[in-house]
């Protein structure tokens, strides 16, 4: 194993859905060298799990185990495994959402997050979940932010992030339904996520952020032909938030506020609801996003993508999107820790 300086940030790599790509992804994200170059990475599952993915992938990384009641900051190497011994993969059906793929994820991320929580680690990633086998495993399971909100005892706001190159998509809601997104929206919650989305960039290394607001309705409302969100509750806590020093602009039409951060104009979008921006995020760069966890005391990161069952166990899975995540958060974690 390699020795890399202890300036390196630690990051806790917790393993993801057995059932789908992420096993395959893990292994591979552990033999790239930009990654032990700027990173120590705890790996967190099932050793049996990983070598099956490493099997998959066609690689044989370097890495020793530790146990997992290792103190990271003792470990000198590049890369570990922290075996969990949690899961025979031989239990568990290839392409296939299953409550033993749940529980093994949710065990490996609460491993890393109480890592990171006490200090252990200084950022958190996870290979892809998948939220049915998630809520198979724990009835009531909402999101990764409500867990990981839970775990680590947040009483502050959080929220999710995309995340391609140097492109950032907020938004004011998420994981609902879209028929309730209207009812959901306030000056206080669209106040609060722009306030948000500014302090966790300038976390991430941006001076000032330039942040487009997008509208609700088409045309963004058309001046009120087509809905007054943007009149009565959009356009004011733009405005509070320009007065607070908030760089903000908008509401602007939903289906050309991305041309105008393509462009360089902005360096993030506030959007209404998830697919606002999901799906423009995704379209400029599928296997490079990555989706941050903003709002909590260290980064935690993932690809922006699925478990993909359909091409599980066949080695083709990109590795773009979780290197892009690593990545990330380690050079959060670096400026954090500056």
């Amino acid at each position: 194993m390699n020795a890399p300086g202890s300036s390196r940030p630690i990051i806790a790599l917790a393993m993801g859905d057995p059932a789908g790509i992420s096993p395959e992804l893990t292994a591979k994200l552990t033999a790239l060298d930009e990654v032990r170059a700027c990173a120590r990475v705890i790996v967190i599952g099932d050793r049996r799990v990983f070598d099956e993915g490493a099997r998959v992938a066609g690689i044989k990384p370097d890495l020793g185990n530790v146990k997992p009641d290792a103190d990271p900051r003792s470990i000198n190497a590049s890369a570990v495994f922290m075996d969990l011994a949690n899961l025979d993969p031989a239990t568990v059906e290839r392409g296939a959402a299953c409550k033993a793929g749940g529980a093994f994820a949710l065990a490996n991320y609460r491993h890393a997050l109480t890592l990171a929580g006490d200090g252990h680690a200084d950022a958190v990633c996870f290979t892809p979940f998948n939220k049915k086998a998630m809520r198979l495993a724990r009835s009531g399971y909402d999101d990764e932010i409500a867990f990981s909100s839970e775990v680590v005892g947040l009483r502050t706001p959080a929220s999710e992030f995309n995340v391609l190159d140097k492109i950032w998509n907020a938004r004011v809601t998420s994981h609902i339904a879209l028929k309730d997104v209207s009812s959901q929206l306030s000056f206080e919650r669209i106040s609060r996520a722009l306030k948000l989305t500014d302090a966790c960039m300038r976390r991430a290394g941006f001076s000032k952020p330039r942040i487009a607001v997008a509208g609700l309705n088409p045309h963004a409302g058309d001046g009120g032909n087509f809905g007054r969100e943007e009149i009565d509750i959009i356009a004011p806590a733009v405005m509070a938030g320009r007065e607070e020093g908030i760089a903000a602009e908008g509401p602007f039409p939903a289906d050309t506020v991305f041309l105008r951060v393509k462009n360089g104009a902005f360096d993030a979008v506030l959007t209404m609801y998830h697919d606002q921006g999901q799906i423009a995020m995704k379209l400029m760069g599928f296997d490079r996003g990555v989706t941050l966890l903003g709002g909590f005391p260290f980064p935690i990161c993932t690809p922006a993508h699925g478990t993909a069952y359909d091409i599980a166990g066949q080695g083709i899975a990109s590795i773009g999107a979780t290197r892009a995540a690593v990545l990330l958060a380690a050079e959060m974690a670096n400026a954090r820790r500056a």
